[in-house]
């Protein structure tokens, strides 16, 4: 039996590129199609993650065209992690297995038949790595690195180099979707599901069309929710912090009254104020840090939807 596979493109503001990609993946999936690779009955979904320009209006057209294209629309902007995931909870019970792909196609879509070929060999998560990182400049190279390396510092079990673009099984999928978190870091949780997994290796490309929707301060928050959602271990270094400087502060104090029993007193105020704002940056560092778990915490109990649909087609 020819397994079904969902092909699920989260797209905001892509009205540029989305008909370069569509006709990309509709060719892929037909040849697959006509290859007895995958069954008649996969298909495309893109959701519209509350794109303002003309990207739903040209899904809409899509899958008037072509019965093989479906798509989702979120009522607002609910965030491009949610956006897989909602396209992940829709197909599921319709799929044998779901590949996750950006709309900009700067992941080369011919290893998704390599996916399927790993897929049905045994495989429950095939990882899509990249085997270099020539398209990017100079700064998000050394700052990409730096990301993975310290996520690995800090016990987080990422795949370097792989973003969003993987294949993961029906039964990878339904274990995922049981995970309820509202701070959402799918490349963190992807392997903590388990199960039988191994990686594609692909060259990245240039954006075909259109303007990228991760800019420097997205990118920085999205590092920031990768880190505080994994790990503990910034509240565990600001404890540490603190004992060191409460201990040289104890150094400090039992030197000044050495200075003063032997009468070598430097009347002052200069070391008064560098220890204040010495103090008061720590303490403002430490109540961010706390805070941003607090704010976690804050979030994750409201149990408010990750995502709401306003139309399906």
């Amino acid at each position: 039996m020819k397994n079904k596979i969902s092909i699920v493109v989260p797209c905001y503001n892509e009205e540029e590129v989305l008909p370069i990609s569509s006709k990309a993946l509709i060719t892929l999936l037909e040849n697959m199609i006509n290859e007895g690779l995958i069954s008649d009955e996969s298909n495309i979904t893109f959701v519209d993650d509350g794109s303002k320009d003309k990207t739903w209006a040209i899904i809409n057209k899509l899958s008037k065209s072509n019965p093989h294209f479906k798509g989702i629309k979120f009522s607002r902007n609910f965030g491009h992690q949610n956006a897989l995931l909602a396209g992940m909870t829709v197909m599921n019970d319709k799929s044998d297995a779901i590949v996750t792909i950006d709309a900009d196609l700067q992941d080369d879509i011919n290893a998704i038949r390599q996916m399927v070929v790993a897929f049905q060999s045994g495989y429950d998560v095939v990882y899509g790595v990249r085997n270099n990182r020539d398209s990017d400049t100079p700064f998000k190279r050394k700052t990409a690195n730096l990301f993975y390396s310290l996520m690995n510092k800090l016990g987080v079990n990422t795949i370097p180099n792989h973003a969003d673009f993987r294949l993961m099984s029906k039964r990878a999928t339904k274990v995922l979707l049981e995970f309820k978190e509202e701070n959402l870091f799918l490349r963190g949780m992807v392997p903590l599901v388990g199960f039988p997994s191994t990686n594609v290796y692909y060259s990245r490309k240039e954006r075909a069309a259109g303007e990228s929707k991760y800019p420097l301060k997205k990118m920085i928050n999205f590092a920031l929710e990768g880190i505080t959602s994994f790990s503990i271990v910034p509240i565990r270094f600001l404890r540490n912090l603190g004992m060191a400087v409460f201990f040289v502060g104890i150094i400090y104090m039992i030197y000044i009254l050495i200075q003063r029993m032997i009468g070598d007193v430097v009347s002052g105020w200069s070391s008064i104020i560098v220890s204040i704002w010495l103090l008061g940056g720590l303490q403002l560092i430490g109540m961010s840090i706390v805070g941003e778990y607090i704010g976690k915490i804050y979030f994750e109990v409201k149990k408010r939807p990750r995502f709401i649909i306003e139309e399906s087609i």
